[in-house]
């Protein structure tokens, strides 16, 4: 299982290990110092030496900017979750009742639609004007948006809102191209797994204020979200600094035009990358098997083991939980210790078996290695961002991370409706199907795997090979 895509005061300090700001950069040459056993070197030597070299600015003003990226995507996620539980309610305040189910999909749908079409052109956008601008116009819209959701008299008004939240929720990839910015290739896999955590507690955090709100007042979540998302700009713009390495590269880029901030066009220029595209698809993969829980858990529960709306709440939350700490804690370590190459099919095996013990689990007791499983999965999306980055030169690294938010909105488009269909036709014999179908959705994914590892082999021998010649000629 995967969440959308990690607080900031809890995060954990960067390791001994990781390059500090008076420590080399990544534009060092790769003869600087040998890599770690078992992990994964840099692609290839030309993508290193052509980056530019990282900012260099001191200890408070580096971690500043992490923990306030890691905030703002926090209480983003935060604000998301506050409106859920109320929006069934709020619809059958406009009289739609007999429509509640359609009106419901129908306004998700427009969210991700949105966020499908607009993530990739805000990524360009931040390329080019650089990322804190356009973060802080995601931001004040978002503000905008939550205070005409809880103003709004008229339902065509509610649609809007979730209209433009689709727009200025499309900010995760300005946040993950910021991340990219700021962080050297080993820092990468560790600091994604963060953003995840951020906002995958924000997500568990976000309906449990949203339901205690809604009881008091119907629109009071809206409000809230709306000063979340205020407070959210004015951190940003008091105290988020622009990262360096856009200053370089991005002013010297010809402004984009109407075609190119198409959806599809980032994805058709950065797919013809050959070492990208295995990653980009099975991302797809990724989040398309993510949205079977995220669309069925409910019902799953409830017919296989007869839970009630309380268990089914507890069990996503204990989830999230779980899901969050693999990311914030496991995801640096393993990568350093293995690689993200190994990191990546670690969480790949360990969501499938996570997926097959759903589909023949009896019991509780049976579902929750499951569940710890599916959970521990999670180390595979911030591995796979990490080598994605590393893959894509820093001038792209905005239109990167928008292609990856919008593949995860097409997967919240596609999913639901799939699964839905997969869970209906398969109930009446057995109800396990559509886990058995979200765990087979890797197997097209299997020779990219095969090819990444193998990537990963050859380049960790080439320093082995190379080692005795360089002594050779250093005696």
């Amino acid at each position: 299982m995967h969440t959308p895509i990690q607080s900031p005061a809890a995060a954990p300090a960067e390791p001994a290990g990781s390059a500090s700001p008076a420590g080399p950069t990544p534009a060092e040459p790769a003869s600087a110092s040998a890599p770690a056993a078992g992990r994964d070197p840099p692609v290839a030597q030309a993508t290193a030496t052509t980056r530019p070299p990282a900012p260099t600015p001191g200890a408070s003003g580096f971690n500043l900017a992490l923990v306030l990226i890691l905030a703002t995507v926090a209480l983003d996620a935060i604000g998301i979750g506050l409106i859920a539980p109320v929006l069934p309610q709020l619809l059958d305040a406009f009289g739609v009742r007999a429509h509640l189910a359609l009106h419901a999909g129908a306004l998700t749908a427009l969210y991700a639609l949105m966020q499908f079409v607009c993530a990739p052109a805000l990524g360009a956008l931040s390329d080019r004007y650089g990322r804190r601008p356009v973060l802080l116009c995601s931001l004040f819209g978002s503000a905008l948006d939550y205070l005409l959701m809880a103003c709004a008299p008229w339902l065509s008004l509610l649609y809007l809102g979730r209209a433009i939240a689709g727009v200025s929720g499309a900010s995760g990839s300005v946040a993950g191209a910021y991340i990219a910015d700021i962080s050297d290739d080993s820092q990468r896999a560790r600091r994604y797994g963060w953003l995840g955590a951020s906002f995958g507690l924000g997500l568990v955090a976000g309906p449990v204020i949203g339901g205690l709100l809604g009881a008091v007042w119907l629109r009071a979540p809206f409000l809230a979200a709306a000063a979340l998302a205020t407070l959210n700009f004015a951190l940003a713009w008091l105290a988020l600094p622009e990262p360096r390495r856009t200053r370089g590269p991005a002013p010297q880029r010809a402004r984009p035009s109407l075609r190119e901030l198409a959806p599809w066009h980032s994805l058709r220029e950065l797919g013809r990358l050959p070492d990208l595209a295995p990653l980009l698809w099975l991302y797809l993969a990724m989040q398309l098997a993510g949205q079977v829980p995220g669309t069925l858990w409910a019902i799953y529960g409830h017919d296989r083991f007869v839970w009630n709306p309380t268990a089914v709440g507890l069990s996503l939350a204990a989830f999230g939980i779980v899901h969050s700490l693999f990311q914030a804690f496991a995801t640096g370590r393993i990568s350093d210790r293995f690689g993200p190459s190994r990191t990546l099919l670690g969480g790949v095996i360990s969501d499938v078996l996570g997926y097959l013990a759903f589909a023949f689990a009896r019991s509780v007791a049976t579902l929750a290695p499951g569940l710890l499983l599916a959970a521990g999965g999670g180390i595979g999306g911030p591995a796979l961002l990490a080598m994605s980055s590393e893959r894509t030169d820093d001038a792209r690294q905005g239109a990167l991370q928008g292609v990856l938010a919008s593949l995860a909105s097409l997967a919240a488009v596609i999913g639901p409706l799939l699964f839905g269909a997969i869970y209906v036709a398969g109930a009446g014999h057995w109800d396990g199907w559509v886990w058995v179908v979200g765990a087979a959705l890797y197997l097209p994914c299997v020779p990219a795997l095969r090819k990444l590892l193998r990537g990963s082999a050859n380049a960790s021998a080439a320093p082995a090979d190379t080692a005795p010649t360089r002594a050779a000629a250093g005696g």
